[in-house]
């Protein structure tokens, strides 16, 4: 008797379990198929989540999901007994040894938020654009994984900058898409404006001229450079006006032109008009950067006469100097077609030019 009851309760159990995965097409039953990767959007996972088939026992939940955007691993038998312990018997496992789990999420990087949060409070408190805003938060700004359901864009619902001591507090709002509560995001933390300043490499010091090596391209607090922060494309080539230990960032005012004549070195003073250009040696009596004004000695004359710097110890000269005159020229010359040559004499080096007046 006592066999005949289990016997009997045990076909009803089959025939219950049966009906509930039951198709709709005649009396055809559809066995359960097991999954080998399983994806879900909430927090639990349910029997029709990982078996096709489920009919009404497919809303039931078997597990906690994995954490936002993770993904978890189970046995086969283990999940098996899991689906028998809600009478789901005769599951096709499909020879699947491990099943995953991976819980759906929305990422925010933190990059992006990075980003979000410069553009909330550029302009803010006297603050420039968010691209050159240095941000330092309060924890440590990591990735966030929001429930998938939340595809809002991320808007900003409070945005302040105090200029006093440079701190933020912005907060964002994130929407979803099943009428669920906005998401809130709080961010503090220290904002500076930072600007692109030329940086030495080495120590330097007073009338050095910059070379390309000696100077590099970093991100400094503007506060601490002002408005005078020299560019590198700007300082290479310059002279320095004062000593500067590496690692200092140049200013605009560090710089000069670099010197192209020397004062007591030798220059060849220059001058040229229409059909003339004439050359003679002197000696400087200032330095001069190019365009700038000096005094040089006539070694000729032994006169101090003032020009213009216009290369490498060379010195321009507007009026011809009392020891150079303009050459005769002869009648037969003058005579000639207006196509004759202008005249051009030029001094060397080693020697000096003695023309006589017409």
């Amino acid at each position: 008797m006592i066999v005949r009851r289990i016997l009997l309760t045990a076909a009803l159990l089959a025939a219950t379990t049966a009906s509930a995965f039951a198709q709709t097409s005649g009396d055809t039953i559809a066995s359960p198929v097991l999954h080998s990767d399983v994806t879900v959007t909430g927090d639990v996972v349910r029997i029709g989540d990982v078996i096709d088939n489920a009919g009404t026992a497919a809303e039931i939940p078997i597990y906690r999901a994995p954490d936002l955007g993770t993904t978890g691993s189970l046995p086969t038998a283990q999940v098996i007994a899991a689906l028998q312990a809600h009478q789901v018997i005769g599951v096709d496992t499909k020879d699947i040894k491990v099943v995953t789990v991976t819980r759906l999420s929305r990422a925010i990087d933190a990059k992006e938020i990075q980003s979000d949060v410069a553009h909330a409070i550029e302009h803010r408190g006297g603050l420039g654009d968010a691209a050159n805003l240095s941000l330092t938060f309060d924890r440590d700004l990591q990735d966030i994984q929001l429930d998938s359901s939340y595809t809002g864009t991320i808007q900003p619902v409070a945005a302040q900058f105090n200029p006093r001591n440079s701190r933020f507090d912005v907060t964002f709002e994130v929407g979803s898409d099943n009428n669920s509560p906005s998401v809130k995001l709080r961010f503090t933390g220290v904002a500076i404006e930072t600007v692109e300043a030329a940086v030495l490499t080495r120590n330097v010091e007073r009338a050095e001229v910059l070379k390309a090596s000696d100077v590099i391209v970093e991100r400094r607090p503007k506060a601490g450079i002002g408005g005078d922060a020299a560019t590198r494309s700007a300082a290479v080539g310059m002279q320095m006006r004062r000593p500067l230990r590496a690692g200092q960032a140049l200013r605009v005012a560090d710089l000069v032109k670099p010197d192209l004549v020397q004062r007591d070195g030798n220059v060849t003073l220059i001058y040229q008009t229409a059909g003339i250009y004439l050359t003679i040696r002197g000696k400087a009596l200032d330095n001069g950067a190019e365009g700038d004004m000096v005094n040089v000695l006539n070694l000729q004359s032994n006169r101090t006469i003032a020009g213009v710097v216009i290369g490498n110890n060379q010195v321009r000269v507007s009026a011809v100097t009392p020891s150079i005159v303009i050459p005769e020229v002869s009648t037969a010359a003058a005579a000639g077609s207006a196509d004759t040559a202008p005249v051009s004499v030029a001094e060397s080096s080693t020697s000096s030019v003695a023309l006589k007046a017409e």
